[in-house]
């Protein structure tokens, strides 16, 4: 098959069954492989379907300037897609954000917007949500994309993911497992498999220090899960359990996914792979779990497969969890 551009590589990623690292377990996994789009994330998805939807329904001109805020995969989903369509994009980012995703963004040709401050949270979506909207005021041809608000960030996710699993697999899943930030990809593809299968069990991943779930905020280095505002799109009843993990424990999941899967993913697969392991603690034999790995291990050189990085977390993680250990024991007692 030939394809006009890059853009038209996009879905039809693989289904694998995680049958090394989930041996011992009780559970069949099945993860599919986002990381197989052209700019290596499930992000391309809401790029390529929001840009392309908006160019044929006019709310997108071909001088139109695209605007949101991302750090990571999304923008640079974004910058190749503008650079496809011959689009200008500018991602309005914060000081977390990767050397290497930043090279990536500029090397599509997107421009780099910087935000310092910090939000009332403590991270930077607020101060970067407020930069947009200066930009907006600014730039009379700024179109934002605003993945947060977007009914077509979920609508990719149901046309795409969620029609691809329906076609691939043989029968249900009992439990859909799957990383939780601005809610696009778990509300997509569940409501595309809820009218297959209708008694799927949805599970979303949440970091810990993330407030989408009604948690309190904590201090958090990895991207692509949580967030520290709860987005328009976010359903929490469409949820049937959340679980929280931390930077530490995505790491060590991450390490074991390679090890014995020979998968190189990033830090929201980690996530998900270490919400699986607590679940199938508790679930009957022969459950199926099905989840979403959503990028590549190489955009995080730097933090989950770097042991200095790994060593930091573990420390945090000790804290956090003695301090969690101290209050139940005062609970009781109480």
């Amino acid at each position: 098959m030939i394809y006009h551009s890059i853009l038209e590589g996009t879905g039809n990623t693989p289904i694998v069954r995680l049958s090394r690292l989930f041996r011992d377990w009780p559970c069949e996994v099945l993860a599919k492989l986002e990381m197989f789009n052209p700019g290596g994330s499930v992000k391309d998805r809401p790029a390529r379907y929001i840009i392309e939807r908006g160019l044929a329904d006019g709310s997108i001109r071909p001088n139109s300037h695209i605007i949101e805020s991302s750090s990571g995969n999304l923008a640079i989903a974004l910058a190749m897609a503008c650079r496809i369509h011959g689009l200008r994009f500018t991602a309005v980012v914060d000081p977390k954000i990767s050397p290497l995703n930043l090279k990536i963004i500029q090397c599509y040709g997107g421009n780099i917007e910087l935000v310092t401050e910090k939000d009332s949270q403590g991270g930077y979506l607020g101060t970067r949500i407020e930069r947009i909207k200066c930009l907006l005021r600014e730039w009379p041809d700024a179109v934002w994309v605003n993945q947060y608000a977007n009914e077509r960030n979920w609508q990719s996710h149901y046309h795409g993911e969620g029609e691809e699993i329906l076609r691939h697999l043989d029968r249900p899943v009992d439990y859909l497992v799957l990383g939780v930030s601005t809610s696009g990809t778990v509300h997509g593809i569940s409501r595309r498999l809820r009218e297959a299968w209708p008694e799927l069990k949805v599970v979303g991943v949440d970091a810990v220090g993330s407030i989408l779930f009604g948690t309190p905020p904590y201090p958090r280095d990895l991207p692509g899960i949580g967030a520290s505002r709860v987005p328009e799109l976010f359903q929490r009843d469409e949820i049937d359990q959340a679980i929280h993990i931390d930077d530490y424990e995505s790491a060590v999941a991450c390490r074991e996914l390679v090890n014995h899967e020979g998968i190189f993913a990033g830090g929201s697969s980690g996530s998900v792979i270490a919400a699986i392991q607590r679940l199938c603690a508790d679930l009957p034999r022969d459950t199926r779990i099905l989840t979403i790995l959503p990028d590549r291990g190489e955009r995080y050189l730097d933090t989950i497969y770097d042991d200095e990085w790994v060593s930091r977390m573990k420390d945090r993680h000790l804290v956090r969890t003695a301090k969690n250990s101290v209050n139940l024991s005062m609970e009781h007692t109480a």
